[in-house]
Formats: C-alpha cells, sequence, structure tokens
C-alpha cells in the first residue's frame, strides 16, 4: 500500500492510469446495477470523471 501511495505523489503515468480505470468500471458497474437508485444517478458522473482522468494521464511522463 505504502508503494502505490508513493507512486501516485510521483505523478507517473502507470498508477494513475490504474485508478481511472477502476472509476470507469465502477461508473459502468453503477450503471448496470439494479439495487439503488442513487449508485445509478451517479454513474455517468462517475465514468465521465475516470475517463477525463484517463485522457489527462496519458499525457504523464512514464
Amino acid at each position: 500500500m505504502k508503494t502505490i501511495l508513493y507512486d501516485l505523489s510521483r505523478l507517473r503515468r502507470g498508477p494513475w492510469e490504474m485508478v481511472a480505470t477502476i472509476l470507469i468500471a465502477l461508473g459502468v458497474f453503477m450503471l448496470m446495477q439494479p439495487f439503488a437508485l442513487w449508485l445509478y444517478t451517479y454513474s455517468f458522473i462517475v465514468t465521465l470523471v475516470g475517463t477525463v482522468m484517463f485522457i489527462v494521464v496519458s499525457h504523464f511522463p512514464e
């Protein structure tokens, strides 16, 4: 856990792409689940934040 936080603090592409991908997957899961309406309500925002984050992070150095 400590190494992941250290890598995130260095603003390198790999760890931040992983966070963005997890956000996109979480947003898609929130969109497709049938249990809670509030999850469905915020699914588009979470997916959008993950997508924009992935685009921005793809310009970070290796």
